[in-house]
């Protein structure tokens, strides 16, 4: 028998992650949308909630919840805002490679200022010459005088200008074969955050570049075995970052959701609620299945994690599932508001626009295709 229920535990911290959305988020959604920034309270708001302490072990200061508890809260932080959910992902895309690879040092230097908020956290990896082919990598690290010396640029890194703590992928400039990953700090001399991007969708949360110019690297912030950076940072996108990007996805299709049914029931047509409507009935059928459909898929890949498994390709399934449902669900929710989902005053707009970030984040949905196709193959 299969059983599809969450526990008590996970059913507790999603009700207070949508309470915590409603209350501490949701204030905060208007400034986002008109200035394109928002970032102090917002992070400090995750912070407090214990949000980006959830994949923490407990002793470092985490709650130690696992995965399914993450995609839950991030589902639930979507539903109200998916650019705080895309930071808060993002931030503990750059947490998992310290927990997953680090040395014991470097867990009780980082993770304790992370659990609280205290610090923020991202990994750059895509370059302007590789985003979906991570070897494509032209930053370029040298042992120099017992340290590290990276050059070179990253872009589209989401709180890449928020971000205290940034896990980079470099390449050995005597060894086109290696790769090792560094633990950057933001104070440190040569790195310098620089052009930020202004997205179709996302507002409020910051996605820009980061340069590195002979910047200097304590031997003891190199991040996993040196020539090994590759698996360290490709293990963290393909379990925790596209496990992020579930939990956004699922959280936009239920605000689609709760927005077409909310309009359908109110908007009257013919003397009668739209929702009576067959064809409108319809497009909320095929949000509504999606959305079901999607749940399914992520919270599998996500359990699957949490059982100490691999889960890359459950992952590579769902994230494209849920990502491509995201788009459709913005769109039939549009569609079923008529000429007010043009009108910006109506959230299903800021829908339609934040539906367009998903896809390419954390791999596209052809490469999550190339992904599945590999596995259906083997």
């Amino acid at each position: 028998m299969i059983d599809f229920t969450l526990t008590e535990e996970q059913e507790l911290f999603q009700k207070a992650a949508r309470e915590f959305a409603e209350t501490k988020i949701a204030p905060h959604v208007p400034e986002m949308e008109e200035t394109g920034q928002s970032w102090d309270p917002v992070i400090k708001e995750l912070g407090a909630g214990e949000m980006m302490a959830i994949t923490i072990p407990e002793q470092y200061g985490g709650l130690g919840l696992g995965y399914t508890v993450r995609m839950l809260a991030l589902e639930e932080i979507a539903r109200i805002s998916v650019a705080t959910a895309m930071m808060m992902q993002v931030g503990g895309l750059g947490i998992d490679p310290i927990v997953l690879f680090g040395t014991e040092e470097q867990k009780e230097k980082y993770l304790p200022g992370l659990a609280t908020g205290e610090r923020f956290a991202t990994v750059a990896v895509t370059e302007p010459t590789g985003g979906s082919d991570p070897k494509g990598c032209r930053t370029t690290y040298k042992k120099q005088n017992g340290s590290y010396v990276l050059n070179g640029r990253k872009c589209f890194i989401t709180n890449s200008h928020i971000a205290d703590v940034q896990v980079v992928l470099a390449l050995d400039e005597d060894n086109p074969e290696a790769y090792s990953t560094f633990i950057l700090e933001k104070e440190m001399d040569g790195f310098e955050p620089t052009h930020i991007e202004h997205k179709i969708g996302m507002r409020g949360c910051n996605t820009g570049e980061i340069e590195m110019k002979d910047c200097v690297v304590p031997a003891e912030n190199l991040l996993g075995p040196e020539g090994k950076g590759m698996r360290v940072s490709m293990t963290a996108i393909s379990e925790s970052g596209r496990a992020g990007m579930i939990g956004c996805a699922l959280g936009l299709q239920t605000a689609c959701l709760e927005a077409a049914i909310k309009f359908a029931n109110e908007r009257i047509l013919y003397g009668k609620p739209i929702s009576r409507l067959q064809a409108q009935q319809f497009k909320i059928a095929e949000i509504k299945i999606d959305l079901e459909a999607g749940r399914l898929l992520g919270y599998r890949a996500s359990a699957t994690h949490d059982k100490g498994e691999r889960a890359g390709n459950e992952y590579a399934v769902a994230k494209y599932f849920t990502t491509e449902a995201a788009q459709k669900a913005a769109k039939m929710a549009a569609d079923i508001h008529g000429g007010y989902g043009c009108m910006e005053e109506y959230p299903v707009t800021r829908y339609v626009r934040d539906s367009f970030v998903l896809g390419p984040s954390a791999g596209t949905s052809d490469i999550m295709k190339v992904i599945v196709s590999r596995w259906a193959l083997s």
